[in-house]
Parts: structure tokens; sequence; C-alpha cells
């Protein structure tokens, strides 16, 4: 079933895709198979698939076929968190070596480069602009063993052009990775475009409702690199539990309604906070003024939940605002299906030095929205009498 089901449309198969009904109960949802250990028939290796649950459980199993089908992979790792599918990517390198990341990413992937695999590993990670031309292959060298993207990146929601990453990194034999957290598998699929391996923030948009932590990685047509990354996943443990797991899936059943809803609320709020005179600056890859926009209308198709605006002000206006939205909760972390709002260089981006922050524009005035499904009026009433309010 799980065969002729991928053959079927993204929503189509973020229902079905994994999910054939329980062939000993008939039960349309697959179950939470809560064991650690599974019986076997005789001594040696497992005759039924599963074994122990860090190696195998049967509602992860299902879980990640359902994220392979969505994202066109041959095989999806599902971990306890995304920094835990990326930490487990990290340690398939050897030690020594060098890798090229976006300049613009998540507080939490620069923590782990630059203050954790620099020390344990010996890591070498240069940092540059990967939307800007000649950059990329600028910056590789014979030991360059990855390059790491973000698309749209957080916060600054700049593009990467993910063929040409492809290219670059087929050219010269470097593996490729893209953090697709941003867009999900609803809006962009960059295995399609020749990236090796594709990283979530399950905790994020796939999850959807702000109560699980999770990560996965998705591996394309490279079966070697996909037994490796399962080998690592096995020796290293970072596994999620079998309840977050059906958590997870039952949420993708919805995937593509909720992104439907977060796009139409953020375009609509985008430009309006676009037209406000008491705003100075807005991003979003859904306006014509973005820098990237025809980009991303090529490898998008949506421009995903995620603005950013700075206010008139300085970063006094901005913590008030902050501080007066009412349906907009002041927190870390995106992709619920409630709206959230934020200082990234005050939260979620804090760790990065202030001297990298500011360079790559993420300054105390920056405000990230991540725009949920509640009606988009009442969200922009909201953010109306916060930024009044502020004034």
């Amino acid at each position: 079933m799980t065969e002729r089901v991928n053959q079927h449309r993204f929503a189509t198969r973020a229902v079905h895709a994994g999910q054939e009904p329980d062939a000993a109960t008939g039960a349309i949802n697959t179950p939470v198979f809560a064991s650690s250990t599974f019986v076997m028939d005789e001594p040696g290796p497992g005759t039924r698939g599963y074994v122990y649950g860090r190696v195998g459980n049967p509602t992860r199993t299902a879980y990640e076929e359902c994220v392979s089908a969505l994202e066109g992979g041959t095989r999806s790792i599902a971990f306890a968190s995304g920094l835990a599918a990326a930490a487990s990517l990290l340690d398939t390198l050897e030690a020594g070596s060098h890798m090229i990341a976006m300049e613009d990413l998540y507080g939490g992937m620069h923590r782990l480069f630059r203050d954790i695999r620099a020390h344990s590993a010996n890591l070498e990670t240069s940092f540059i602009d990967l939307s800007a031309p000649g950059a990329l292959e600028a910056a590789i060298r014979p030991e360059t063993r990855i390059i790491w993207a973000e698309t749209p990146t957080n916060p600054q929601l700049k593009l990467v052009d993910l063929a040409e990453i492809a290219r670059i990194g087929k050219k010269h034999g470097i593996l490729t990775v893209v953090d697709n957290t941003f867009a999900s598998p609803a809006l962009q699929r960059p295995l399609e475009y020749g990236i090796d391996v594709v990283l979530h923030s399950t905790t994020k948009y796939i999850a959807g409702h702000s109560d699980l932590i999770g990560g996965m990685l998705v591996i394309g047509d490279n079966p070697a690199l996909a037994e490796k990354l399962g080998f690592t996943q096995y020796a290293l443990g970072a596994v999620p539990s079998a309840f977050d797991c059906y958590l997870t899936l039952r949420s993708l059943k919805t995937l593509d309604l909720r992104m439907e809803r977060h796009c139409a609320n953020a375009g609509v709020l985008a430009e309006w906070l676009a037209a406000h005179p008491a705003i100075e600056q807005v991003s979003y890859p859904g306006l014509p003024t973005h820098p990237q926009h025809e980009l991303a209308k090529r490898q998008m198709s949506g421009f995903g939940g995620i603005v950013t605006f700075r206010p008139r002000g300085g970063p006094p206006v901005a913590r008030e605002i902050c501080k007066r939205t009412h349906l907009f909760a002041l927190a870390v972390s995106l992709g619920g299906v409630e709206s959230l709002i934020e200082l990234p260089g005050l939260m979620t981006h804090k760790s990065i030095p202030d001297e990298i922050r500011h360079r790559i524009g993420v300054t105390d005035d920056l405000v990230r929205l991540s725009i949920g499904v509640e009606h988009v009026e009442d969200l922009r009433m909201d953010l109306a009498q916060a930024i009044d309010g502020a004034g």
C-alpha cells in the first residue's frame, strides 16, 4: 500500500503514507508501541523486524516512512531533537574536517558548530553568505566535507538557490545538507533539486502544536549514506519516544492544511506591516520587495509563516511591542498553530557573539513573528494595538 500511496499528491501522502491499518486489530491509526524490547522466535537476530527500542520501533518506522514520502527521500531517520539530528550527522565526519555553513543560521546550530564540535572534533566552520554569487566556491578547501544551508534562514529569511548548491556540491564531491524547517516539505523539497540530506526540527511545522521536541534527517538516493547515518543513530541512541512519534505522525495528517493557513495569514500581515508608517522594514519572501522574491517563487510552493520586521524607534520600541501583544505569545520556537513573537537578538540567537549577530543583521530591534492559524483579522488587530501603544 505504501508504494501505491507514494504516487499520490502531497496531501494524500500526508494522511496515508506509512500508515496502513493495524494488521492485528484493524485500527486506522498507527498504535503507540510502548515497548523497550521485542520477543524473538529464537536466539539471534530478530525475525519479526524489531529487537530493541533504540534500534527500531513500529510507531517510529511509520513516522519515518511518512516523512520520506513527503520529502521524496529513500530513508528518514528520527531523532530526539533537531540538534540531536544535526550532531549525529556531524559525527559521521572525520575529526579535523571543514564545513561551509550559511552565516544566518538558527542560534543553536551556531552553538553546536562553534562551541561544541570545534573543540570535540576539531571541526572548522566557515560561516558565509551562501546567497552571494561566487561565495561558496571561493570558500571550498581540500578538507571541506559539508555544505550546510538553511532556506529560508532563521531569522533573516534569506534564501539559498538549492539547485546551485547541489550542483557545486556534486562538482566537488561535497555533501550538501539543507535545514528545511522553515518551509517544511509542504512548501519545499530540497532533495528534488539534488540536495543530499534534509534536516528538520520536527518540533516546528511538522509537529505543529508546540507539544513535543523532535528532529529528522531525510536522505536522498544514497544507500551508503543512509546506512552510515542509521548506524550512527543506533550507536548514539538519540531516538524519540514512541509517543512523540505517534503525536508527530498524527500532526503530519494536517500539515498541508496548516501550512496553507500559515502562509495565507503571513502574506496578509506582511503586506499590512510593510504599509504601516511605524514599521521601518519588513522581510517576507512573499513580498515583491524581498530581494530573492523570484527565487522564492521558483523553488517554493508557498512563502511560509515567518515574518520579521524592524519598527521605527529601534530596540526600545521593539521590546515594547513584544510586551504589548495578547494573541501573539512572547516565546521562543515557531511553527505551532498559535502565533508567537520574539526578539531573536535577545532570545533565540543570544548565544551568538554580538559582533557576529550585528554583522549578519540580527540586531536588537529585529522582531520575529511566527504566524499561527488564528483568524488573520484578530492577529492584525493585536499587532496594531501593540504597535500603536509602543509608539
